[in-house]
């Protein structure tokens, strides 16, 4: 059995502000950052024309190829306030599934993801290829990726600025914890790390990090998960240690030397991939297994990550 403690209110209750919110996007047909006429605009202009050309050029069937070809990130952190017991513990972050594009990614991801034994896996947030519309294809995607996953303490997720509160209750029943502004507490050996998880920043900006962290003792060992890394200097400020996130893709196309175009966070551009770090605060955005606007890649592979934590007493 998983080794973690979690507070036990229902998840509705735990949704009330993301649905409140979700209601006012239904009343007033817009969202907080993202522009419907630009959203519009981008759907019906900008991605038949870039797909367009991209086709004229021959370049369109490698970046979709390059889109199926997920890499696992082997990342080592070290840090001095580790409990002893949680040296070499290893974490699987992904990120960005946008899982019913209509491409073969869950296909992809399988055999790649039942590869590997993490000790706790974690989701940071956009299950769904769109911002709108149905779920129907979501799920049976996610469940076979899901059950393609072994993790001794189980799989925690959070909600993207893609996601509505409906794919919350789907994951919780396929075995997810869903963390929504709250934490969890994993034991290992009578000792403990608290993973803290916030709603979106972004879009929905349902975020609470003081409420995720109410239940924390200050001297925790703490992780938070949030959809993108803008909570940066919140998160620091708060004594986190470890800041995971995604949102980004890492820009999806990349070019030599300067990198992508848009990184589409409010924060320091090298915060939007990778490794990083703040005033102390270790953190990596992860480049997201799942594309958005169109199903391609550059240069940026879609990518797992694994964490393994290491103590800093560690010869």
């Amino acid at each position: 059995m998983p080794a973690y403690c979690i507070e036990q209110r229902s998840l509705a209750e735990r949704l009330k502000a993301r649905i409140a919110v979700e209601e006012r996007f239904a009343r007033t047909g817009s969202k907080l950052r993202s522009k419907p006429y630009l959203l519009r605009h981008e759907r019906t202009l900008v991605r038949p024309l870039v797909k367009l050309g991209l086709q004229m050029s021959g370049l369109y069937g490698r970046g979709t190829r390059n889109a199926l070809s997920p890499v696992v990130r082997n990342v080592r952190l070290r840090f001095a306030s580790l409990p002893p017991a949680f040296d070499g513990f290893q974490i699987l972050h992904i990120s960005d599934f946008h899982v019913d594009g209509g491409y073969a990614l869950a296909e992809a991801l399988i055999p790649v993801l039942g590869r590997l034994k993490p000790d706790v896996c974690v989701m940071t947030g956009d299950y769904r290829y769109e911002d709108y519309g149905s779920m129907h294809e979501v799920y049976p995607r996610m469940r076979a990726i899901l059950s393609s996953i072994s993790a001794k303490h189980g799989i925690f997720g959070i909600l993207g600025n893609h996601d509505v509160s409906e794919i919350a209750f789907a994951l919780e029943e396929m075995g997810v914890r869903m963390l929504i502004n709250e934490s969890a507490e994993i034991c290992v050996k009578n000792e403990s790390i608290r993973l803290a998880g916030v709603d979106d920043p972004f879009d929905y900006q349902c975020d609470d990090l003081p409420g995720a962290l109410s239940a924390v003792p200050s001297d925790a060992f703490k992780i938070l998960l949030a959809h993108t890394p803008e909570l940066y200097q919140a998160a620091s400020e708060s004594g986190i240690q470890l800041y995971l996130c995604g949102h980004t893709h890492a820009g999806q196309v990349r070019f030599p030397f300067i990198g992508s175009l848009r990184h589409n966070a409010d924060c320091p551009r090298s915060y939007s991939s990778g490794l990083w770090s703040h005033d102390g605060m270790q953190g990596y955005t992860t480049a997201g297994v799942g594309c958005s606007s169109l199903p391609i890649r550059f240069n940026c592979p879609p990518e797992v990550v694994l964490i393994e934590l290491q103590s800093d007493d560690r010869k």
